[in-house]
């Protein structure tokens, strides 16, 4: 993933005003992740090892009461979701996240996704169906992620691949994000994936039509 490591990540292209809308300054930032609950895993698991959704929707909206991020009545509905995708570590591998719309005639797809501190999608490519594999780019709106792509393991970043990739992880190129910056990627069917820093992350997602069909995963063991 060329274009997310090095140099054009730490430029990145400026989408400031943008941005500013939701966006908490670095001080902010920082004093509402450390007003936030010290979650643990376990606080998102039944007794019988259920993931608990509801437990992790609230952990989400705690997230952006403290950040000052709009809840919105739509992300008081099923709309709104979050996934531990099956691996029953939900800190280290889940995500919470909305399709603003997803437009198959007119080819074009917005989606916010919502991290907590450290947490992380696992490694992933969209291929190509029955409509052209899809296509996204970033922009964090509070907090910055890691972007892991395909290529040479970056020198610059010091960021490990998580360890619930394990031995399927394809990726070992990283990159910073922060808001105001926005960045996609290079080519089609590349393997890619997202881990939020300390503060945990909001970032916008742009791209074309998503097709759950052509969603292929690295490790085997996932499920949405």
């Amino acid at each position: 993933m060329s274009t997310v490591t090095r140099r054009s990540v730490v430029s990145g292209m400026l989408a400031g005003a943008a941005a500013s809308i939701i966006r908490a300054s670095p001080a902010q930032a920082q004093q509402a992740a450390r007003a936030m609950k010290q979650y643990k895993n376990s606080d998102f698991y039944g007794a019988d090892g259920k993931f608990n959704a509801a437990a992790a929707r609230e952990a989400y909206y705690e997230m952006m009461r403290a950040f000052n991020y709009p809840i919105v009545d739509r992300l008081k509905t099923d709309d709104f979701w979050a996934l531990d995708f099956n691996l029953g570590n939900f800190l280290e591998a889940g995500m919470g996240g909305i399709f603003w719309v997803n437009n198959k005639e007119h080819n074009y797809f917005g989606h916010e996704i919502f991290l907590l501190p450290g947490q992380a999608i696992p490694e992933h490519k969209h291929v190509k169906t029955d409509v052209p594999c899809k296509m996204e780019g970033w922009q964090p709106r509070h907090g910055m992620i890691y972007l892991f792509g395909e290529g040479a393991p970056s020198a610059e970043i010091k960021e490990p691949v998580p360890p619930m990739h394990g031995e399927y992880a394809k990726t070992r190129c990283v990159g910073m994000l922060k808001p105001g910056q926005v960045v996609g990627l290079p080519k089609a069917e590349e393997w890619h994936f997202m881990k939020a820093g300390p503060e945990g992350a909001i970032v916008t997602e742009y791209g074309t039509y998503h097709d759950g069909a052509g969603l292929r995963f690295s490790h085997p063991k996932v499920k949405l």
